[in-house]
C-alpha cells in the first residue's frame, strides 16, 4: 500500500441489495462518490485494502484520491457502514471536494500533557467528554487532528469547544449555531472520597 490516502476503485454496474451482497461475497466493498457538479457514481473497492486504509486515523480527516480507472477524484470520507457483528465493511460514501468550496468533516481531538497537568498532580482525574469535533473549512486547511493541551488544567476546570486552538481558516460547526452550543470537551475533577 504505497499511499494511504489513495483508494483504488472500479465502476460498479449492478445496483440494489442483491448486487451488493454478490460483490461482498467476492471480497469487494460497494461505494458511492457524490457531490460537486458531477452525477453520483457507484464504485467497487477491494475489502482488504479498505480495511488497511481505515486502520490509519488520518484517513478520516484528509482529502483522499479516489482512482477510478485512469482518472482521479478528490474526496473525503463521509460515511462507513460496518457489519454489526463481523469485521466487515458493508458500504462507503465519499464526497467530492474542490479547493474553492468548504467542507464539513469530523476531526479527532488529541489530548496532550494529561499526566503532567496541574490538576492531575493534585490528584484530579480527567474526563474526556468529546473525542472529535465537526469542523468547516476549505480542503487545504483541513487539520489531521486538533491538539488539546491539558498541562494548565486545574481541578474543577472545564474546557469548552470555544477554548480549542484551531488552525487558521477552521471553524467548529457547533459554535456557528450560537453560544448555547459551546459544549464541554474536558473536565478535570477531584475523585470522590479523595479528601479522606
Amino acid at each position: 500500500m504505497s499511499n494511504v490516502f489513495e483508494f483504488i476503485a472500479e465502476p460498479r454496474a449492478g445496483l440494489g441489495t442483491i448486487a451488493a451482497r454478490s460483490v461482498r461475497r467476492e471480497g469487494k466493498v460497494p461505494a458511492i462518490i457524490y457531490g460537486g457538479v458531477k452525477q453520483p457514481e457507484t464504485l467497487l473497492l477491494d475489502h482488504n485494502e479498505v480495511v488497511k486504509h481505515l486502520a490509519i486515523e488520518a484517513v478520516y480527516s484528509h482529502v483522499l484520491d479516489i482512482k477510478i480507472g485512469d482518472r482521479s477524484e478528490k474526496a473525503v470520507l463521509k460515511h462507513i457502514q460496518r457489519h454489526p457483528a463481523r469485521p466487515q465493511i458493508l458500504h462507503i460514501d465519499f464526497q467530492r471536494v474542490d479547493e474553492t468550496h468548504k467542507v464539513k468533516l469530523h476531526v479527532p481531538l488529541h489530548f496532550t500533557n494529561e499526566a503532567v497537568s496541574v490538576g492531575v498532580k493534585k490528584g484530579g482525574v480527567v474526563s474526556h467528554l468529546v473525542t472529535d469535533v465537526e469542523v468547516f473549512c476549505l480542503p487545504s486547511a483541513l487539520p489531521e487532528f486538533i491538539e488539546v493541551d491539558l498541562s494548565q488544567l486545574d481541578v474543577g476546570a472545564i474546557l469548552h469547544l470555544s477554548d480549542l486552538v484551531l488552525p487558521a481558516g477552521v471553524e467548529i460547526v457547533a459554535l456557528t449555531h450560537g453560544p448555547e452550543h459551546d459544549h464541554p470537551v474536558v473536565h478535570l475533577h477531584k475523585v470522590k472520597g479523595a479528601e479522606e
